[in-house]
């Protein structure tokens, strides 16, 4: 795994483990839809989408982007504070709360639009559920191929998709590469953007107020495009899946040529390797046809 990915992979595991990521499906929707919706068990079964329309979903959701933004916002004030809260290892509180709501703030969304829980019998994510909330991430950051692979596998014609890709590889083809491109481009944007939000601290007070602004300007666009894109599950058509599995088989051979590509370098380089080490080569010439190989 590249160093990008490890990067996003350690935030989004630190975030999975606070309170805020956990949304109770049930409780929420009736939170939410209680008084618009008469048949509640219904609602629960079946989802929103199946009594309200789109321009109401599209009402609740943006009120939970306003609600929840402004929440994560408010945290981001008091860590950007003097004895603000305490960072979890070596990740910055503010960073880790940030994504902590995000990953709440696309639970609610997702509900809203009619997607599964993703909290199993025991109150956890599992697996699966983890790998679906790093997709929302991956739409929230603009990874167009995230969309695709949420609406295939938890829109309504999920069963046709399980037919037109053969089962072994399903998460090869649907997750795996998607996954991947998200946590790269995740990383980053971590190690790209962190650095410069520290700064933002060397002046408490006003630093906090900094914190707080930009913690609003980046988490409500984010927000916006998961709404945008998983409310096409509302009107899913087998077209619209066509077009989705379309993009995630131009997702899956481009990761597949990278990989390639990766083992070609590996071998090359295990080769120079034995150059070195039967005195063919120099070490002066392994490390320069190193570094020759390292750039392509």
């Amino acid at each position: 795994m590249a160093n990008e990915e490890t990067v996003g992979l350690k935030i989004i595991e630190e975030a999975f483990k606070l309170p805020i990521v956990k949304v109770d499906r049930r409780a929420f929707l009736i939170q939410i839809f209680q008084g618009k919706v008469s048949d509640i068990e219904g609602l629960i079964e079946k989802g929103p989408q199946a009594f309200l329309s789109k321009e109401m979903l599209d009402r609740e959701a943006q009120k939970c982007i306003q609600s929840i933004t402004l929440k994560s916002s408010a945290v981001s004030l008091a860590t950007g504070l003097p004895g603000g809260i305490a960072m979890a290892a070596t990740i910055p509180a503010d960073l880790l709360q940030f994504f902590g709501y995000s990953l709440r703030l696309a639970q609610e969304i997702s509900y809203i639009y009619g997607f599964k829980d993703l909290m199993g019998e025991n109150g956890e994510l599992s697996e699966e559920a983890k790998n679906t909330l790093i997709l929302y991430l991956g739409i929230m950051l603009g990874v167009t191929s995230a969309g695709s692979a949420v609406r295939a596998m938890s829109g309504k014609l999920s069963t046709q998709a399980l037919k037109k890709i053969p089962q072994k590889a399903l998460t090869q083809t649907l997750y795996y590469p998607v996954i991947k491109r998200v946590l790269g481009i995740f990383g980053t944007k971590l190690t790209k953007n962190t650095f410069a939000k520290g700064i933002s601290k060397a002046v408490p007070v006003v630093g906090g107020v900094v914190s707080g602004g930009i913690n609003y300007l980046s988490m409500k666009p984010m927000a916006t495009k998961l709404q945008t894109e998983l409310g096409k599950n509302v009107a899913y058509t087998e077209e619209s899946l066509q077009q989705d599995l379309d993009i995630l088989e131009g997702e899956f051979e481009e990761v597949s040529s990278d990989i390639v590509s990766s083992d070609t370098v590996l071998s090359q380089l295990e080769r120079l390797s034995h150059l070195l080490e039967t005195n063919m080569i120099t070490e002066e010439e392994f490390q320069q046809l190193k570094q020759e190989l390292l750039k392509k």
